[in-house]
């Protein structure tokens, strides 16, 4: 299967012939079907600017979650009771390890595949919240797990298979 592009000129006579990775043809350009088109200078400012923006919500979640009394977040945050205290500092400590994979791999080009597992990771968070919020009755919180946990699944799709980042070297 080919994917045809730069179709210019009149559709004269087309000959195709060889293998498809030789395939030549008039007035057209032809791609093996395993090539993905090049993502855009704007697709990449996009999902930097996503990334940008998901660390800097879970670097303020997640942080608060790690240093704040557990008194504190009960107040704020219903879902917190007196036995889950454990459990909020570890989501915490997850939050704050996946915003730090989704900026620090891709800006040192070092593992840069990272950012696609801290943006999966991120994104099983918010539909683990979810579920936790559906299960108390607090449908109106589910809304902004739906966006960030889509906001994840933006930058693990463009960063594993539209716009990755090389590694350095």
């Amino acid at each position: 299967m080919l994917l045809l592009t730069g179709l210019v000129g009149n559709s004269e006579h087309h000959h195709c012939r060889g293998t498809p990775e030789e395939t030549t043809m008039n007035n057209a350009t032809a791609l093996p079907a395993t090539s993905a088109p090049k993502a855009g200078r704007g697709l990449h400012i996009g999902l930097w600017i996503a990334q940008a923006l998901l660390a800097a919500a879970f670097l303020m979640s997640g942080g608060m979650k790690l240093t704040a009394p557990l008194e504190a977040l009960q107040a704020q945050m219903p879902w917190v009771s007196g036995a889950m205290g454990a459990l909020v500092r570890f989501i915490g400590a997850a939050e704050v390890a996946g915003a730090l994979g989704l900026l620090l791999p891709s800006l040192t080009r070092i593992a840069p595949r990272l950012t696609v597992l801290a943006a999966i990771g991120l994104g099983v968070i918010m539909v683990l919240a979810s579920i936790t919020h559906a299960s108390r009755g607090e449908f109106p919180m589910i809304g902004a797990n739906v966006v960030l946990g889509g906001v994840a699944a933006f930058i693990a799709w463009g960063r594993s298979s539209r716009a990755p980042i090389a590694p350095r070297g």
